[in-house]
């Protein structure tokens, strides 16, 4: 399917100094095992909810170019407030035709096909859909199907959608450590894997079974989904993430989707796509 995306990123694109210490010293590893841990993000956390984070905010909008008059008024009592604050709708404005494929969030987009034996490889590293959702059953399920992986960096709108009308059918959370979801860390750790995640089993009008997933990440104190059982529509609200960036992930069943050529085309040469929540990436397949 033909698809035109104006904006990609480097899949490889330098790193922070504080990052790249991290991940690429002896000393930094030696520190990862700490700054990892939930306890620590969960204490950065508090820190940028705290009124003296306030002051970072002017800096952090003038560094990333935000253009603040899209997002509704309010009062930030913290960094974190400022994180989470809310877009007007007419910026994140989702399509009326219900067989097109949105994106459920702001972020920078690749997509992989999930082999017959669920597996799908990012940069030369095997992910098995089993591990990632410690439930054999259920990533059989999805066995050739599509992944997509929407990375959010901490300038992108925190809030993420329902892509369908629908009903959570299965919920669960999964405990682990808060790596960096920056490319660099994928080179030595399955992130998706080791990280703090949670996802939603949902049965979706229009595209079959489809699993939610968001992943915690370094300095994330918390993901916050509303509801764990229930119906949606299309739209809805289904969470936020607080301070950090961090992932949704998506899984398709077999045959109910195709997506952008563009994005293919661009993940296979190490690009991310970017999009915003809302905008087109691919249609359902209809028999």
């Amino acid at each position: 399917m033909s698809m035109k995306f104006d904006e990609t990123s480097d899949i490889s694109y330098k790193d922070n100094l504080a990052v790249t210490f991290l991940y690429n010293t002896i000393l930094g590893r030696m520190l990862l095992y700490i700054v990892a841990s939930t306890i620590v993000s969960k204490l950065f956390g508090a820190l940028m909810s705290s009124p003296v984070s306030k002051m970072l905010i002017r800096d952090f909008v003038k560094k990333n170019s935000i253009n603040m008059e899209e997002y509704k008024d309010a009062k930030y009592n913290s960094f974190n407030d400022f994180f989470i604050r809310e877009i007007k709708s007419e910026f994140r404005p989702f399509p009326e035709g219900e067989n097109e494929v949105v994106a459920p969030s702001d972020g920078k987009l690749t997509a992989y096909s999930i082999t017959g034996d669920n597996v799908f490889y990012i940069k030369n590293s095997a992910y098995d859909l089993a591990g990632i959702l410690q439930d054999k059953n259920l990533a059989n399920e999805f066995m050739g199907g599509v992944c997509l992986i929407f990375r959010l960096m901490p300038d992108d709108y925190h809030r993420y959608a329902y892509i369908d009308d629908g009903e959570i059918i299965d919920y669960k959370r999964i405990k682990g450590v808060l790596h960096t979801v920056r490319p660099i860390s994928q080179q030595m750790y399955n992130v998706y894997i080791q990280n703090t995640r949670e996802y939603a089993v949902m049965q979706t009008k229009n595209f079959g079974k489809v699993i939610q997933m968001e992943v915690g990440a370094l300095f994330v104190g918390r993901i916050t989904n509303y509801m764990t059982e229930g119906s949606f529509q299309r739209g809805d609200e289904k969470g936020m993430f607080e301070f950090g960036g961090s992932t949704v992930v998506m899984f398709f069943q077999k045959d109910t989707i195709t997506i952008a050529d563009a994005i293919y085309e661009n993940t296979q040469q190490d690009k991310e796509t970017v999009v915003r929540m809302g905008c087109k990436i691919g249609e359902k397949i209809v028999s």
